[in-house]
């Protein structure tokens, strides 16, 4: 006999989440599918910090000052820790809607737009909404079928709607928005710092070592650990990766600072929102630089509204073979006659089931017939007759 049984199966809400996002440790890392890049910033940084804590930290320790290895600790480890925290964090994704949510939104437009004959275009979906005394447009979504909220766009390469979309930053691995911003504008700080330390340092490094064996004993001297490699290449190596990124992190450091200045994004600022041919005042700013930096700095955090690690069940049935045994005082129930004949065989009825009712096993006298049918005479009937 077989019983079905049925199996929940646990399934995770971020294993059905739209979108080209990859997720880790069960939902809790949530990064774009391209993270090539990202992990080349990780080889610069690590690579880069390791030789001048090898090298030269030891040196200008002793030479200068124990102070300078700790403040270059402290600056890498912070550096670190708000990259992985917006590399791996919800930049502010908003949910889809549902079919139910957006056949509503499809019907509430086309009551709106009316009917549009064939092979004209219809109108834009754009919602009118009012921040500070000003107009703003709310751009519908044909992807996500939702009405953005105002400040959204979005991102073709995550392909989600993110709140306060600033860009995709692929150096990070992932999309900068409302949750992660503040976070992006403290690491690409951080990383201006110390680079700009690390290159100083380098160079004092060499001065140093010039004074007491002369500049070219410095570029012959090798280090003890590596003898087969000059010292002074790797000094050369730091200094040209601490040289490049100088010009790109602190000028884009620079860039956003004004940008946070103002209460203004990347995206709107590309598109000259704010700037334009209109002369459209930013109705989110507050017209003082202080408070436009607490807002986007040090404001609440909103929760992520995505619920990664919420719990979908599914339940599965699955079909399981056995016999069911009886016990060893189980008998077998006696046969039974009908009334006026006699019973050829007898049921064996399994313990776990209940004993049918008496209508059950009675057998009828007259089987049931479809109107038109003709009568069946039962073999009983003709034993009598003879």
């Amino acid at each position: 006999m077989s019983v079905m049984v049925a199996r929940k199966k646990v399934v995770r809400k971020w294993e059905k989440l739209p979108g080209r996002n990859t997720f880790c440790c069960d939902g809790r890392i949530m990064m774009a599918r391209q993270k090539g890049i990202f992990y080349l910033t990780l080889f610069l940084i690590l690579g880069t910090c390791a030789l001048f804590f090898a090298f030269e930290c030891r040196y200008l320790a002793v030479q200068l000052s124990p102070a300078i290895p700790v403040f270059a600790a402290v600056l890498f480890l912070f550096a670190m820790a708000t990259l992985l925290r917006t590399s791996f964090s919800d930049p502010g994704v908003i949910p889809r809607a549902l079919p139910d949510e957006a056949a509503f939104i499809e019907m509430e437009i086309e009551a709106t737009n009316g009917t549009v004959p064939q092979g004209q275009r219809p109108p834009p979906r754009i919602k009118n909404f009012q921040i500070n005394n000003q107009i703003v447009k709310l751009k519908y979504c044909y992807t996500c079928k939702i009405f953005r909220p105002p400040r959204a766009s979005h991102c073709s390469i995550c392909d989600n709607c993110v709140e306060r979309f600033d860009h995709h930053c692929p150096w990070v691995g992932n999309c900068v928005g409302k949750r992660n911003y503040r976070y992006f504008y403290l690491f690409i700080l951080s990383l201006s710092l110390l680079t700009i330390y690390i290159f100083t340092f380098n160079i004092v490094y060499v001065a140093l070592k010039s004074l007491k064996i002369g500049f070219l004993n410095t570029l012959k001297e090798t280090p003890g650990t590596y003898p087969s490699m000059s010292l002074t290449v790797l000094t050369v190596l730091e200094v040209l990766i601490c040289f490049f990124t100088l010009w790109s992190v602190v000028g884009l450091t620079g860039f956003h600072t004004f940008l946070v200045a103002l209460n203004q994004t990347t995206n709107e600022d590309i598109k000259g929102s704010w700037t334009g041919k209109n002369r459209v005042q930013n109705p989110y700013s507050h017209g003082n630089i202080v408070k436009n930096c607490c807002e986007v700095l040090c404001g609440p955090l909103p929760p992520s509204v995505l619920d990664r690690r919420g719990i979908l069940q599914q339940e599965e049935s699955t079909a399981q073979e056995g016999s069911c045994p009886r016990g060893p005082g189980t008998q077998e129930p006696p046969a039974t006659q009908g009334p006026g004949q006699a019973q050829e065989g007898h049921s064996v009825l399994s313990p776990q089931l209940p004993a049918p009712s008496v209508s059950d096993t009675e057998v009828p006298e007259e089987k049931q017939r479809t109107p038109g049918e003709l009568p069946v005479p039962s073999p009983d009937a003709g034993r009598a007759e003879h």
